[in-house]
């Protein structure tokens, strides 16, 4: 059984839990930097006010939102055209009523639950081959020997080298789906991100050793040279990528000596599209 996919089910009832423990802990919004851990407190000594009564959410509105969750959670696995609503409605009642869960009935879910993400793969994968083909054809669009496209909006300082495989970027991005929808930002960060080139997704490698410093891109990236089925939540299983990168600055990765023991430290904040790990299929028996 699928790794990813066993672990699928309940996923909607983490994502509540997780939203139960951010709104306890008072977190701050998500893509806002938390203040660092050193930062001293305000230099005053009134009494701070004690915290305000949570809200009472009427039962109606809590109610949806679980639906919501749900139903974005089935939608999320491509399930929104497999499912008949009024069976999964009669499946809700019956489990909040008490009734076991079989080992058929979690077969039946991981079944559908596969086929519902492979035909979801299936489609993105056919939508990226399909923008890739029509895209090759616009105005300075270039298509590189492993499929990648890339548009360069600024060339940089064409007399610098570019990028070493070791060597430590500092980018400004902004990446999207076909649909358009933006799934993460350095803005959203409130700053860059700095990281070794060799620890980003392949479409992203290939194009920051050809970039120079101060170019700005436009990368196309099929699904092979992204996530592919190994996608976070973020984004759907086989997605073609669009990013938007600015390379800021180069470094040469330190070298490690008696002299120099330490590596530059990481900037905090953006995290770039990290190469993602294969799924570990589950150990026999769950």
């Amino acid at each position: 059984m699928n790794f990813r996919i066993a672990r699928w089910l309940p996923r909607a009832l983490a994502v509540l839990a997780a939203a139960a423990s951010v709104s306890q802990a008072q977190s701050p919004a998500a893509g806002t930097a938390p203040a660092p851990a050193n930062t001293p407190p305000p230099a005053t000594t009134a009494a701070v006010p004690a915290a305000a009564a949570p809200t009472s959410v009427p039962e109606e509105s809590s109610s949806y939102s679980v639906g919501l969750v749900f139903g974005n959670q089935l939608r999320g696995a491509g399930l929104e055209q497999s499912l008949t609503l009024e069976d999964v409605i009669r499946g809700l009642k019956e489990g909040l009523a008490g009734k076991a869960l079989s080992p058929e009935d979690k077969d039946h879910a991981m079944q559908l639950v596969r086929s519902g993400r492979d035909a979801l793969v299936a489609r993105n994968h056919a939508a990226a081959k399909d923008y890739l083909a029509k895209n090759s054809a616009s105005s300075g669009v270039i298509t590189t020997a492993s499929g990648m496209q890339y548009q360069v909006i600024d060339a940089g300082d064409v007399k610098a080298a570019s990028p070493a495989p070791t060597d430590r970027v500092t980018v400004h991005y902004r990446g999207r789906l076909l649909d358009g929808t933006e799934f993460d930002s350095s803005d959203a960060h409130a700053q860059a991100a700095t990281f070794s080139v060799n620890s980003v997704i392949k479409g992203w490698r290939e194009a920051l050793l050809m970039m120079k410093p101060g170019a700005k891109w436009r990368l196309f990236i099929p699904p092979e040279l992204g996530y592919d089925l190994n996608s976070p939540p973020t984004i759907p299983p086989g997605s073609m990528l669009i990013f938007d990168v600015e390379l800021l600055q180069v470094e040469p990765a330190a070298v490690m000596s008696p002299q120099s023991p330490k590596l530059p430290k990481v900037q905090k904040g953006a995290k770039p599209p990290v190469a993602r790990s294969p799924a570990k299929p589950a150990a026999a028996g769950n």
